[in-house]
């Protein structure tokens, strides 16, 4: 039988995670695992489980919001031998568990990851530190980190909208930043920075209809917006179109990706909904092809460009 251990965060989303563990056993069973847990105490604790549990380990499956698996993701890329791993979404506003088909029905997903596929997945890593699906930096990225979690707890992702209205109604900023391509430079003034590896940010679906998992490339905005209510016509222009040639956003893939601001920001940027503090003005990003993930079979075929490996 091989072993599956279930690392997960009893403080996610807006109720507390609570597993039918007996449940979740038989259905492991059925697929010829034997059904291990361990339980996050603090922040960062499902890295370090990550990074430390036993090489005799044939799947590890984070539980919780997209932090939680982002802090798997993180301590799995500081082991020498890489785990296969999964991620059964239990947060707030899921993005990862969306994309991939999944609901909050922990039973449900578990019996879609054991029976899906073995994908080699993108992880885009910034100045070293790798993140899941994206990286944002700009006018009010703190919202998703410094949002409390008593009011996540209370309103759902509402929780967000609430924290931002009443704290961060004021003038945009721009950054002036050099970005470069390929080594070919650019330079302009910006208000946001989005790198992502995922077409679903913040709650909205298909923010590129052409994103894949495991192409080797990430995409990137770099926006100019300089209000407000340009920053909202803006949004809603790209929703309603997923037009990548707007007049005030620059559009482009890569994997090798280099911004240097004209100094160093006090600003953190947003990984993966969590705070990335920094003491730099230069961010350097990459892609790492290290990590494979067993996921559900449904959105495989539009995510993936490799075929469903039967």
């Amino acid at each position: 039988m091989k072993k599956c251990v279930l690392v997960y965060n009893p403080e996610s989303g807006r109720r507390k995670t609570k597993l039918n563990k007996s449940s979740l056993i038989q259905i492991a069973k059925k697929y010829d695992y034997q059904l291990l847990f361990e339980k996050t105490k603090r922040s960062g604790g499902a890295t370090k489980i990550f990074e430390n549990l036993r090489n005799d380990v044939d799947l590890a499956i984070s539980v919780g919001g997209d932090g939680t698996f982002h802090e798997a993701m993180v301590g799995n890329l500081r082991r020498k031998n890489k785990l296969l791993i999964s991620h059964l979404p239990q947060g707030t506003v899921n993005d990862v568990g969306r994309m991939y088909g999944m609901s909050k029905n922990v039973e449900k997903n578990l019996e879609f990851i054991l029976s899906g596929s073995k994908k080699n997945i993108d992880t885009c890593i910034i100045n070293g530190e790798p993140f899941v699906y994206v990286a944002c930096f700009g006018n009010f990225v703190n919202v998703s980190f410094d949002t409390p979690r008593d009011l996540k707890r209370r309103f759902g992702k509402f929780g967000y909208i609430i924290y931002a209205l009443k704290n961060h109604i004021r003038k945009v900023r721009q950054y002036h930043i050099k970005y470069i391509v390929d080594g070919v430079a650019e330079e302009g003034d910006f208000s946001f920075v989005f790198i992502t590896n995922t077409n679903h940010v913040a709650g909205v679906t298909n923010i590129y209809d052409d994103v894949k998992l495991d192409d080797g490339l990430f995409e990137v905005v770099l926006c100019r917006a300089k209000s407000i209510p340009e920053i909202a016509t803006l949004v809603t222009t790209i929703l309603a179109t997923n037009n990548k040639k707007l007049k005030n956003v620059v559009y482009f893939k890569t994997n090798n990706l280099i911004l240097e601001f004209d100094k160093i920001q006090k600003e953190s940027w947003c990984v993966d909904g969590e705070e990335l503090k920094h003491h730099t003005n230069r961010f350097v990003f990459s892609v790492n092809k290290e990590v494979n993930m067993l996921v559900p079979n449904k959105n495989v075929e539009k995510l993936f460009e490799e075929k469903i490996e039967k």
